[in-house]
């Protein structure tokens, strides 16, 4: 390529390695800590792969905050806009062109387009970045891709990334692991004496009051929801600094302001929820306050519906939040719980897969395939209860019409709002080994 890429970031030292291991696999992993360049680096080296033979590249990303910033990244490191040879999709919007040989997408956009083109024509490597976080469409992606690659495109390539991955994972999928073990710069990481008590938005504003007496740079507190993030936003008011939010019902254009420096210089104090854990990276910050609380999706069984909880972040999500201090910089990361609470909490979190609604997972599994029968990340539902999943009736007024029933449920899930709500089909709660 004639453009000159970034050579100097930590993940590149693997990139021999990672080539070797994608020449002779279909599947491989690389596990590399959050700053190392894995997402903004490594994608553009692989494009004059042989194997790829001047196929595309598609890079998963969980959220849209995260493709539009990880292609905006990629783009600039080849002098270029967001369109040209990186391009970008999410719901709604698309910036693509013929020229486009990298894609940055949702991991939805990806479920659906193997629905309409399951060869997945002028793809040669498809990426899931940021697989720790084991989401339905994540777990759902992998397992199409193994089928098209068993039944249509042995020369098709997948590679998971992530800073934390499941130790198991390689054995059950039969696939080397690469692994980068360097950081881009240390982060130091400090613990509360205590448990705060009171409100958690109150607790996170004096903790960033503190460090922003103590600390140079941003800085990024991470806190469960929305109205935590307005709690500390009040509570922060007159500290003489920038306060931004970020979360997923911003617009891009806040979204924006917040990953991008000021233009006048003024140090910020960016309060995220979980979106900020991973892929982005949020430029000037040198410091993380952890709140130890993100909201997640639970299963409730009696409604068939899923909800959201809050709860304590697991050691691989803290792990995931202390390395956004050491972006740009060496940094420093509070968490807000005592050094003793660390070894308490959960190792990871099970996969979102196992806590979802079934319905909509049985409706887009191909018709005839054998994706929910491979071994595999999310375990195997048995054929019976998938295939009451995929009944008509999990949608009312579907019930009888042969259309959607015959074709695998793609009438039904080419629908685009939710699974109805009311108890699932029996058997229809994902779960391992189910």
């Amino acid at each position: 390529m004639a453009a000159v890429l970034p050579t100097d970031l930590p993940a590149l030292a693997a990139l021999p390695e990672l080539r070797a291991a994608l020449r002779d696999h279909p599947l491989a992993l690389l596990q590399a800590p959050p700053g190392a360049g894995k997402s903004t680096a490594l994608p553009l080296h692989l494009l004059d792969e042989p194997w790829l033979a001047g196929a595309g590249v598609l890079l998963l990303q969980p959220r849209r905050v995260a493709v539009r910033g990880v292609a905006a990244r990629l783009a600039a490191s080849l002098g270029q806009s967001v369109g040209e040879t990186v391009g970008s999709r999410v719901r709604f919007e698309t910036r693509v062109s013929a020229q486009t040989r990298l894609e940055v997408v949702t991991e939805g956009i990806l479920t659906r387009r193997l629905q309409s083109d399951p060869e997945l024509r002028g793809v040669g490597l498809v990426i899931l970045d940021e697989f720790h976080e084991r989401s339905l469409n994540a777990d759902l992606a992998l397992a199409l891709l193994r089928e098209v690659q068993g039944a249509l495109r042995d020369d098709l390539r997948v590679l998971l990334m992530s800073a934390t991955l499941d130790e198991t994972l390689p054995a059950r999928l039969g696939a080397p692991l690469v692994r980068s073990e360097g950081r881009a710069y240390p982060v130091e990481v400090r613990y509360a004496a205590s448990d705060p008590v009171g409100r958690t938005g109150d607790a996170v504003a004096a903790a960033v009051r503190h460090v922003l007496a103590e600390e140079s740079g941003d800085v990024l507190a991470f806190l469960p929801g929305v109205r935590e993030i307005a709690d500390a936003q009040a509570a922060l008011a007159g500290a003489g600094v920038l306060v931004l939010p970020l979360h997923g019902t911003l617009s891009p254009a806040e979204q924006t302001r917040a990953i991008l420096p000021d233009p006048q210089g003024q140090r910020r104090v960016i309060l995220a929820t979980s979106i900020a854990e991973t892929s982005l990276t949020i430029e000037g910050v040198r410091a993380v306050v952890d709140s130890g609380l993100r909201r997640f999706a639970a299963f409730d069984p009696g409604s068939g519906l899923s909800g959201l909880r809050t709860g304590r972040v697991t050691r691989a999500e803290a792990e995931q939040r202390a390395g956004r201090a050491g972006r740009v910089g060496p940094g420093v990361a509070y968490r807000l719980w005592p050094e003793r609470t660390q070894a308490l909490l959960a190792a990871d979190r099970p996969p979102k897969s196992w806590a979802a609604t079934w319905p909509p997972y049985g409706l887009n599994w191909p018709p005839g395939g054998h994706a929910a029968g491979r071994p595999g990340v999310a375990g195997r539902p048995a054929a019976a209860r998938l295939e009451r999943c995929r009944r008509p009736a999990a949608r009312p007024g579907s019930a009888g019409r042969p259309g959607p029933a015959d074709t695998g449920g793609a009438g039904v899930a080419a629908l685009s709002g939710p699974p109805p709500a009311g108890p699932p089909a029996s058997g229809c709660r994902a779960g391992p080994g189910q």
